[in-house]
């Protein structure tokens, strides 16, 4: 802060810098359960995936346990997690959908 001759204080402009928000990725775990075709079709639905991007996300939930669906903002992440657990108990499967904070 600096001091004007009159006594009072005059405050430098200071610089804000704004962090971008918080991304979050929304990852498929692996069941005994769940088809693989529908996993695809989910991927295909809800990610806007190509089939076959959708199909090498598949195969990575399938052989490591898990797989990384995208990443959004935390509203986004989140809808995305609600959709696929929703459409997967209408279509009586197991999926699991959750979100990590990258």
């Amino acid at each position: 802060m600096a001091e004007k001759p009159d006594g009072s204080t005059l405050l430098k402009p200071s610089e804000t810098q704004v962090k971008p928000p918080p991304m979050f990725q929304v990852v498929m775990y692996n069941d005994d359960y769940t088809p693989m075709e529908f996993v695809v079709e989910v991927l295909q639905l809800f990610f806007a995936l190509p089939r076959e991007r959708a199909t090498q996300i598949m195969l990575k939930v399938h052989t490591e346990g898990r797989g990384v669906c995208g990443i959004y903002p935390k509203d986004v992440a989140s809808s995305k997690v609600e959709q696929v657990t929703a459409y997967s108990r209408e279509h009586q499967h197991p999926l699991q959908c959750a979100m990590e904070e990258t």
